[in-house]
């Protein structure tokens, strides 16, 4: 054999090796604690997904980080130096995102963060993110505040990245669309009771409250100003729109106004909607193997997930195998090209400086209607 064969038989061998190789997905989600009603069902889709990914193997390792940032950490190590993932996906809060995200960036793994979350942008070299961000969302919500003539809001949300995040989304918006805030409240996810909260909300008076918690916490002051006759209108956010939160709040968020991504009311949306066909297949999917009655949001973000490194995948794998630091390199630099890729909650165009981007295609409003999610129109 020559020299020239050999180098041809290592080139093919090598190659055959590549597009065998298997796809590690490291999966961190709260499927316990307080975030547990959204962490179930981001579980529930990686759970049904093919066992191809890009035409590649695939494997998906899945740990509950039980809400907790610091078991997040943990967990994303493990993924990346034990397991040897490809990309890490999680979690379901900012708190364990913004935590993950650290460890991306010093391992030099992507992630695709599960839930919303803005960090400056050398913060996210490594990340990227699925669901929408919190200011496209909040300001569907202010646009239906101000379409109704409120002119008064009482915000009352988690003392973390979420709360916080949409109080300053909301107060960038609000002021030039003349609504005021009058009072601003803040809660923990594990707390019991925020009768203390809604006291002062409700002697403020305002034409509506708007909830920043999420999953089943975020029912919690609409169950309290309830409690105590706030006839005001309700708005909630995209943390909240599950069954979990209509079931744990009951008739107290009937009305509830929220911004959500297309996937929840996809059989209302009009055939000209350039998510319905992704979100229909996905929809049918789920709720065959979870029932109708289990739809929400989060299971779509899983998905979509899936959908933006199956794109990512064929001009990384070109570059380098999977299970090496060139090829986590390589699946970062593509992720970062993706350009009008259709999902079941938007259309995503990533660039260098946009980790997310999605627009206004991503966003709805849905209504709690005799205990489910109907679309505004």
């Amino acid at each position: 054999m020559t020299i020239r064969q050999a180098f041809i038989g290592l080139t093919l061998l090598a190659a055959s090796t590549a597009a065998t190789a298997e796809i590690i997905v490291g999966v961190t989600v709260s499927t316990t604690g307080p975030g547990a009603s959204l962490g179930v069902h981001y579980r529930n889709t990686f759970n049904m997904l093919p066992k191809t990914l890009g035409g590649q193997p695939v494997k998906y390792i899945i740990l509950d980080d039980a809400s907790d940032p610091t078991q997040a950490v943990k967990n994303a190590r493990k993924l990346i130096g034990a397991d040897n993932a490809d990309v890490i996906m999680g979690s379901s809060s900012v708190p364990n995102n913004h935590a993950i995200a650290e460890v991306a960036a010093e391992l030099k793994t992507p992630q695709i963060a599960l839930a919303p979350m803005s960090l400056p942008p050398e913060k996210m070299t490594w990340t990227f993110v699925v669901p929408q961000s919190i200011p496209l969302m909040i300001e569907g919500v202010v646009r239906h505040m101000q379409a109704n003539g409120v002119k008064s809001v009482g915000y009352i949300g988690f003392n973390d990245p979420w709360g916080e995040g949409i109080d300053k989304a909301f107060t960038a918006l609000a002021g030039p669309a003349g609504i005021k805030i009058v009072a601003n409240e803040r809660y923990a996810r594990s707390d019991t009771s925020v009768e203390a909260q809604v006291l002062k909300i409700v002697a403020a008076k305002p034409d509506a409250v708007l909830i920043g918690g999420s999953g089943t916490p975020g029912a919690l002051p609409a169950i309290s100003l309830a409690g105590r006759g706030y006839k005001g209108q309700l708005y909630g956010n995209h943390g909240m729109v599950n069954p979990d939160f209509i079931r744990v709040g009951a008739k107290s968020v009937e009305g509830l106004i929220a911004p959500t991504g297309p996937l929840v009311a996809v059989e209302q949306l009009p055939e000209s909607n350039p998510v319905k066909s992704v979100a229909s297949k996905f929809v049918k999917a789920y709720d065959a193997a979870y029932g109708a009655q289990n739809r929400n949001a989060f299971a779509g973000y899983a998905y979509d997930a899936y959908l933006l490194v199956e794109k990512a995948l064929p001009e990384a794998m070109k570059a380098a195998s999977p299970g090496t630091p060139a090829f986590r390199a390589a699946l970062r630099d593509s992720l970062e090209k993706l350009h009008e890729v259709v999902g079941t909650h938007g259309v995503y165009t990533m660039s260098p400086n946009n980790h997310n981007g999605m627009d206004a295609r991503a966003r709805v409003l849905v209504k709690v209607e005799n205990g489910a999610w109907k679309l505004v129109q």
